[in-house]
C-alpha cells in the first residue's frame, strides 16, 4: 500500500495544478534586465481595460483586455517617450504552452507609437476565453490576418538586439 500512496502523491505533485482556471494561472514576464513577474487574471482586471474588434477567420470578435505596455510595466519595461535610441531594437517574444512563439518590436506594440493597439486579453465576446485560446491571448489591432494573436499566453518576455 504504501508504493502506491508514494505514487499518488508524486503524481499529485509532478501534475500541478488541475486546471487553468485555479486562480493561480498566470502569464510569466521577463524584462529587459531579467527582471521577473508573472500576472494574473485579477491582475491583469485591475489595469485599464481596453476593448478591440478584429476580424478572424471571417467572424468579427470583441477583445478586452490590458495593452501590452501595461502588462509590461510591472517589470520595468519603458514606454512612451522611454522608447528612444537602444530601446528601439528591444523586441517582446511571447510564447503559448503549446510551444507556438512570435516576436513583436517593442516600439511597435506602444501606444505613443502607433495607434493600432496590441493587448493581453482575458475575455472575447464578453465571455472568458475557452481553454483553448486561454486564459489570455494576444491580440493585434490592424493585423491582416490574426498570426499575431498568440493564443493560451503562457510568457511574455523583453530582449534586447544586439
Amino acid at each position: 500500500m504504501r508504493p502506491l500512496c508514494t505514487l499518488t502523491a508524486f503524481f499529485l505533485i509532478v501534475s500541478g495544478p488541475a486546471s487553468a482556471e485555479d486562480g493561480a494561472a498566470g502569464v510569466a514576464l521577463t524584462g529587459l534586465g531579467g527582471e521577473q513577474a508573472s500576472i494574473t487574471r485579477a491582475e491583469l482586471d485591475a489595469l485599464p481595460r481596453v476593448k478591440i474588434n478584429v476580424d478572424q477567420h471571417g467572424a468579427t470578435h470583441a477583445y478586452e483586455g490590458a495593452l501590452l505596455g501595461e502588462v509590461l510595466a510591472k517589470v520595468g519595461v519603458p514606454r512612451g517617450k522611454a522608447i528612444h535610441g537602444p530601446e528601439m531594437a528591444d523586441i517582446v517574444i511571447v510564447e503559448a504552452r503549446d510551444g507556438y512563439r512570435i516576436a513583436l518590436d517593442l516600439a511597435g506594440t506602444d501606444a505613443a507609437t502607433r495607434s493600432d493597439r496590441v493587448i493581453l486579453a482575458d475575455t472575447m465576446d464578453g465571455a472568458p476565453l475557452e481553454d483553448e485560446k486561454g486564459p489570455f491571448q494576444l491580440v493585434v489591432e490592424g493585423d491582416l490576418r490574426p498570426a499575431r494573436a498568440v493564443r493560451m499566453v503562457s510568457a511574455i518576455k523583453v530582449e534586447r538586439v544586439r
